[in-house]
């Protein structure tokens, strides 16, 4: 199992992903019988999160959807990427800086690390993680578990710019595939950028997309529907392997792929 340790995290990796659903214990529920997670409620001075894991490792967290305040809407239902950097406080300038839109500053998250939620200049909600005691995923590519964060955006140029000047990612074209960046961390490919899809709802925003690996996508697919999950984009091969676009039976939209060997 291809497991992570923390030198693996360089600042501007994707490095850990969380839930917000209205109904935290049905999430658990599902994700346990979709990818095999183990999880339950968190302590209450941590607002229940939920550190989700794969064979005893930290895969994803689930948390409880809530309204900032008394009166204000739930937040939407969606996955979150949060993205690495050595300085949580640096990086919220950067961002500031750089035309981003801090969302929620810097926090101390007990003594697991430090952390922040923002937009870039294009709409699309990110999160960064500072790691203290607690550096992230700590198995990936593996089935039931990430394998790719995917940014769609109306702007590539806009979108490139501002994640190279305020998290060090360069966006490079990927040869022989329209509107699709590498997003790199030196000379490495950490994630991905392509413009917003056709193939994407009416009214979808900007948004980072979780990519989970699955070893036999049309399956997967066949269990979420019996769960109560909806296919947004049925399974398909593309150069990467067999993939889908889903959402989970709460709204939160995610793909599954049956990557093939690059």
């Amino acid at each position: 199992m291809p497991e992570v340790t923390a030198e693996h995290y360089q600042p501007g990796t994707p490095c850990w992903i969380d839930l917000m659903a209205p109904d935290q214990q049905a999430a658990i529920d599902f994700y346990r019988d979709l990818f095999g997670w183990q999880g339950e409620v968190g302590p209450p001075e941590f607002g229940g999160y939920a550190v989700c894991t794969l064979n005893g490792k930290p895969v994803a967290g689930i948390m409880k959807a809530q309204p900032m305040n008394e009166g204000d809407p739930m937040p939407p239902t969606v996955w979150t990427t949060y993205l690495a950097s050595a300085d949580a406080d640096a990086s919220q300038a950067a961002i500031t800086a750089a035309s981003g839109t801090v969302m929620f500053p810097v926090m101390d998250v007990g003594t697991t690390g430090r952390m922040l939620v923002a937009a870039d200049p294009t709409g699309a909600v990110f999160g960064v993680w500072q790691p203290v005691d607690f550096y992230g995923a700590q198995v990936v590519n593996e089935a039931g578990a990430l394998c790719w964060n995917e940014l769609h955006t109306p702007d590539l140029a806009t979108a490139g710019d501002f994640y190279r000047k305020a998290l060090g990612l360069a966006s490079v074209p990927m040869e022989g595939m329209h509107d699709y960046h590498s997003m790199n961390v030196g000379d490495r490919s950490v994630g991905g950028m392509t413009t917003m899809g056709e193939q994407a709802p009416p009214g979808t925003p900007p948004h980072w997309l979780a990519y989970f690996a699955v070893d036999d996508a049309d399956s997967v697919v066949d269990a979420l529907v019996k769960r109560g999950g909806n296919v947004l984009v049925p399974p398909f091969d593309m150069p990467a392997g067999r993939m889908s676009v889903v959402t989970d039976p709460q709204g939160a939209v995610f793909a599954v792929i049956n990557p093939v060997p690059m």
